[in-house]
């Protein structure tokens, strides 16, 4: 914690001050954007309320002094990559300097030229924040795992393994998209239980999965495990992911090893990254484990990760059909879950992907899986909202989803508070569903 975090702060850019804005001065998040319609490369930006904050514009200025001068050198290229390589110090730096020409009382000069430093977010396009090498996606959520365990495993829900390890799969980097890129329905081989052989046929089972990603700082050298204690110094920050997912395709194709082509057409990325020095006012406990689990094996287990690995998080999916466009009326809210909710914290699943001596490279993803509780309302997919097709969900204006339709499209929110601190939010995470050429 340090000043950037201090709740009296308020910033020359108003919009960042209104109550419940996702992006104040406390928040800060970095992303990659150009100027919408035209040709420009694109370069790093800082979110301030419904601006982005022109980091190499500011390092032309001469606003950037030290340390945080050699560190928004970083920032005039199309990715966060150069910037999540570098020591968790130096981003600090360079948040210190941002906070700094920002707020109320600072280096007037940036207020002076605010012209030509901010750009409106409704004048950019946003692009996915980093060259994603590798993407991997966990399977975190105990909720989730228990409730698609019961249904296809009634008796037995987990599998003996799920309170040992954090389970992963190795996700498709390139079908990666930044939010607001639309989603193809896709098509692929289904077996409906009541027939003989299967088809190729599109999906008629598409879902969305709530998800929170997780960038890679530092990477480690190939057969060199990171140690728990020291995971944390290689998170950058976090994201909202939809993991779309063909559910018919996926039942089919996932025996014997996991998913594939019902999970590689799309994945959608929030283009702001909420950095790890943001979160710090709404770090806590990590997850509790019940009386009667399994013990943690030591490479799984340390204290600071105990005390301080959990995030408050409140998450949200929406849900806007084409009708409720064409009537003008706002999204409902079919989702809301805490992540306090997860079996395992973002340090775990770094400690254990490179446990085996795995090397993980600055800009990898690394998602939650399906974020879900206890209650229906704060389920995380459709598969578990309407279990199955079998509860249908009742939408606000009478129209019914056990799967997705096409025209629909599904918005993920998410956002921090805690009392003492001011709220911070990491956007909105969507995509409109098209339909299968």
């Amino acid at each position: 914690m340090n000043e950037t975090h201090d709740p009296a702060l308020r910033s020359w850019v108003e919009s960042a001050n209104v109550a419940g804005a996702d992006f104040p001065i406390q928040n800060l998040p970095v992303g990659v954007f150009r100027r919408r319609g035209t040709s420009e490369a694109g370069r790093v930006g800082v979110a301030i309320g419904d601006a982005i904050l022109d980091v190499a514009a500011c390092l032309d200025a001469g606003l950037f002094t030290g340390e945080a001068r050699e560190v928004a050198a970083a920032c005039r290229v199309p990715a966060l990559n150069a910037l999540m390589a570098l020591d968790a110090s130096a981003m600090r730096a360079l948040r210190d300097a941002v906070s700094r020409l920002l707020r109320v009382g600072g280096d007037a000069r940036a207020e002076r030229a605010r012209a030509s430093l901010l750009v409106p977010m409704a004048e950019a396009e946003l692009q996915l924040p980093a060259q994603v090498g590798d993407y991997t996606d966990f399977y975190a959520s105990v909720h989730h795992a228990t409730n698609v365990g019961r249904m296809f495993r009634p008796d037995n829900p987990l599998l003996p393994n799920y309170k040992w390890v954090p389970i992963g799969y190795h996700g498709r980097a390139s079908s990666l998209v930044v939010s607001g890129t639309p989603v193809v329905r896709p098509r692929g081989q289904i077996k409906p239980p009541s027939a003989d052989v299967p088809r190729v046929d599109r999906t008629q089972s598409l879902d969305y999965e709530l998800e929170v990603g997780a960038f890679v700082r530092r990477g480690n050298p190939l057969g060199t495990p990171v140690p728990l204690a020291r995971a944390e110094e290689h998170l950058f920050g976090i994201c909202l992911v939809n993991d779309w997912s063909a559910r018919d395709i996926q039942a089919w194709e996932y025996q014997p090893l996991g998913p594939f082509l019902g999970k590689s057409f799309a994945t959608t990325v929030s283009p702001w990254v909420v950095t790890m020095e943001a979160l710090e006012p709404f770090r806590g406990p990590g997850p509790v484990r019940p009386a009667g689990d399994p013990p943690l094996l030591d490479y799984l287990r340390d204290d600071g990760d105990r005390a301080r690995g959990g995030i408050a998080l409140t998450l949200e999916v929406h849900l806007r059909t084409a009708r409720m466009r064409e009537q003008g009326a706002p999204p409902a809210c079919v989702s809301r879950v805490s992540f306090t909710t997860m079996y395992w914290t973002f340090a775990q699943m770094l400690a254990h992907h490179t446990s085996n001596g795995c090397n993980l490279r600055p800009g990898d993803l690394i998602a939650s899986g399906t974020v879900s509780g206890e209650a229906p309302d704060s389920r995380g997919c459709l598969l578990e909202r309407t279990w199955r097709g079998q509860e249908p969900l009742e939408l606000p204006g009478g129209e019914v989803r056990r799967f997705l339709e096409d025209g629909d499209e599904v918005i993920l929110r998410g956002y921090c508070e805690r009392e003492g601190a001011v709220r911070i939010g990491l956007g909105a995470c969507s995509g409109i569903v098209l339909a299968a050429p």
